[in-house]
């Protein structure tokens, strides 16, 4: 799949009209909505390869990925099947039985991870999930999302010393790629 094919699919298969109240608060005129596309094999399959390398180019140091659940762990689980790479699940809380771990999966202090993201607009889940994988002594400078909204998250991620890499931001998925007329008749 070509970007342009991605970005046609991301559009044609997540992008919702309307007025939806977003994580951050944020009112928004359209949704992306990510399991739409998360839940999509073929567009699945295509993010996990942007994503395997998106890591190899920003982040070679990377010896795991780690996804926010609910949202990012499929996309995690792909890019950790195109990469190699073993993931981690980053919870929104430690679980109250078992192990009570807030970050799951097998790792070891001083790690260097990758998070994968799906649609970033403040920054704001992403950050929770740096401050686990950072309080579980893992070493975090970058995150790759599939959008980024531009609405700020970016910066509120550089001020964690966290790069963020988005595959697309808002503005392509929305125009989409430019498509020749159709003829009449």
């Amino acid at each position: 799949m070509t970007d342009d094919e991605l970005k046609l699919a991301l559009r044609e298969h997540a992008y919702l009209k309307g007025d939806f109240v977003l994580r951050s608060g944020r009112r928004s005129r359209y949704y992306l909505d990510k399991y739409r596309f998360e839940t999509r094999p073929d567009i699945l399959a295509a993010l996990g390869e942007r994503i395997a390398q998106a890591v190899e180019e920003l982040e070679p140091a990377a010896v795991r990925l780690a996804g926010p659940e609910l949202g990012a762990v499929a996309l995690a689980a792909a890019g950790s099947l195109a990469s190699g790479l073993p993931f981690l699940i980053v919870r929104k809380a430690a679980k109250e039985y078992g192990t009570s771990n807030r970050v799951e999966g097998e790792y070891e202090p001083g790690e260097c991870v990758c998070v994968v993201e799906d649609v970033v607009t403040s920054g704001g889940a992403l950050l929770e999930a740096v401050d686990a994988l950072r309080e579980a002594g893992l070493i975090v400078q970058t995150a790759i999302c599939v959008v980024d909204r531009e609405e700020g998250g970016a910066g509120a991620l550089a001020a964690h010393g966290v790069r963020l890499r988005p595959l697309f931001r808002a503005a392509e998925v929305l125009s989409g790629p430019k498509t020749p007329a159709k003829p009449h008749g």
